[in-house]
């Protein structure tokens, strides 16, 4: 029995394979906001560039090699760019590429989405 598409999750051929592809659209965006402090690490640098002791101090609980990792991560995928600051000491400072940006949208809907998810599932905090 075939299903017709529902348009508005497949909007057109890539999104009609029947196993994750990495031209998806979907695996694209889930894939650049994965990885546990991914989310949060973006999150934080929405308003602007920050240090990474900037990045650090916001995230007290997130060990320096997780956030390192994090960090080069999505400057690798092109998501954030790191910028070095000359002068004495040099400082570096990362900030959301036109990319990165564009997962802003993105990150407000996962909360609302998580928010409904846990009323339906009765486990709000």
């Amino acid at each position: 029995m075939s299903r017709a598409w529902d348009r508005d999750l497949v909007p057109d051929r890539l999104g009609r394979s029947r196993r994750p592809e990495p031209t998806c659209p979907v695996e694209v965006a889930l894939g650049a906001v994965a990885g546990r402090w991914t989310t949060l690490v973006l999150r934080d640098l929405m308003p602007g560039p920050l240090s990474y002791g900037e990045v650090r101090a916001g995230l007290p609980t997130l060990s320096d090699k997780v956030l390192t990792d994090r960090l080069r991560h999505l400057v690798d995928t092109g998501l954030v760019e790191r910028r070095v600051r000359r002068g004495f000491p040099a400082r570096t400072e990362y900030a959301l590429t036109p990319a990165g940006e564009q997962l802003r949208p993105l990150l407000i809907e996962l909360y609302r989405t998580g928010q409904r998810l846990q009323q339906a599932l009765g486990t709000t905090p």
